[in-house]
């Protein structure tokens, strides 16, 4: 089941900004601390107390096994002040199932439905969750060494 994620629930967006670094296979993931790192904290502090703020659960028998959120900040995948970035993030055995998919379509509907004109992310390029962003519209607009910064139009009319 995809809901807007309860205001009480805020407090888990740090475990899922966690899930949401991508770790190489192979390589040993960061230690939790890394989410004190401000560049990190940016996707969570304060959050529900912006305009843009939007965030929603994943939820299975009564717990949440995702969240999607976006809200405008000076992330990784930063455009300007008129346009959200978003953070998306399962837990590792809910993965390849399709819930992402249903978790980002409904959040960048909310998005949309807010009046905003584009959202935006970055992905790692050898993150495979970079194919889920291509399937539901999302371009690259940018790219670095080892990221895309990609970003999907609002205004087109395309299947998500």
């Amino acid at each position: 089941m995809i809901r807007p994620l309860k205001e009480t629930e805020y407090g888990l967006l740090d475990s899922f900004l966690y899930e949401a670094i991508f770790v190489p296979e192979g390589m040993q993931p960061p230690p939790r601390s890394i989410l004190l790192n401000p560049e990190l904290q940016v996707y969570v502090s304060g959050f529900g107390t912006q305009e843009a703020d939007t965030a929603f659960a994943a939820e299975k028998n009564g717990r949440v096994i995702g969240a999607a959120w976006a809200r405008i900040m000076e992330d990784y995948g930063h455009i300007d002040e008129q346009t959200p970035s978003l953070v998306i993030a399962l837990l590792p055995e809910y993965r390849n199932q399709g819930v992402g998919r249903a978790l980002l379509t409904e959040l960048v509907s909310a998005v949309k439905e807010k009046g905003f004109s584009q959202v935006s992310l970055s992905v790692q390029k050898a993150n495979w969750a970079f194919h889920l962003y291509q399937r539901v519209g999302f371009e690259i607009a940018w790219e670095t060494e080892n990221e895309y910064g990609m970003v999907k139009d609002l205004r087109k009319r395309t299947q998500s």
